[in-house]
């Protein structure tokens, strides 16, 4: 099998792998608004500047997914400053994301949104059980952050929302919604997408009857 499509791109220079990031990082916001996760100003992916790895690309607040374009996007440093370009930044984004990306140098991107399945799922305070194939991806590499008191605009709260994400792919925040990160900006979305997917049908598998659950040792298989 021809497994060249599954190397990571290499650049020639900072300034093109920058582009390549932000060029994903406005891909996966029209994906995203495709699939519906818009909710008026709330959501934000991340991606951390290949340069200034304590920096981050970012939404700019209030901009609808499906607007976004590589020159709107902002550069936001570790102060909550925007550094590069004219629109203000989601607190609440500088709030999580930084934190996370401070907490996890491995991650690149992260991913945030009111999804309608995903924040569904978090008000009920629990962990996705291993109920397909495709949920496995998460068996034992995702957490619960059972602290909600608001809108994050605390950097305390951001501190422990990474804390509870720990070395997981995602973080379900309770009576808010997801939050997956990954090594590249497609890993990040794709990783929500499939999140979202598997809180969809959980519900639905709840609400049908009584679900019958993959065993523990074939969900660590499968995962």
């Amino acid at each position: 099998m021809d497994t060249s499509t599954l190397t990571p791109p290499t650049f020639d220079s900072i300034e093109d792998e920058r582009l390549h990031r932000k060029q994903r990082l406005a891909a996966a916001f029209r994906l995203f608004s495709r699939f519906g996760f818009d909710e008026g100003v709330a959501g934000h992916i991340t991606a951390r500047d290949p340069e200034r790895l304590d920096h981050f690309w970012v939404n700019p607040f209030a901009m609808h997914f499906g607007h976004i374009k590589v020159s709107d996007l902002i550069l936001v440093n570790d102060k909550g400053e925007v550094v590069e370009g004219d629109r203000p930044v989601n607190t609440a984004a500088f709030v999580i994301h930084s934190q996370v990306h401070a907490a996890r140098p491995d991650v690149i991107a992260a991913a945030h949104a009111h999804s309608t399945y995903g924040k569904t799922w978090s008000s009920l305070g629990r962990l996705l059980d291993p109920l397909t194939q495709d949920v496995c991806a998460f068996h034992g590499d995702h957490a619960l952050f059972d602290d909600y008191t608001g809108v994050v605009l605390d950097l305390e709260e951001g501190k422990r929302l990474a804390h509870a994400l720990g070395e997981c792919k995602a973080v379900i925040l309770r009576n808010h919604g997801l939050l997956t990160v990954g090594r590249s900006v497609d890993e990040a979305a794709f990783w929500f997408i499939t999140m979202e997917r598997s809180c969809q049908v959980q519900l639905m598998a709840e609400a049908a009857g009584n679900p019958v659950k993959i065993d523990k040792d074939q969900a660590e298989l499968t995962a």
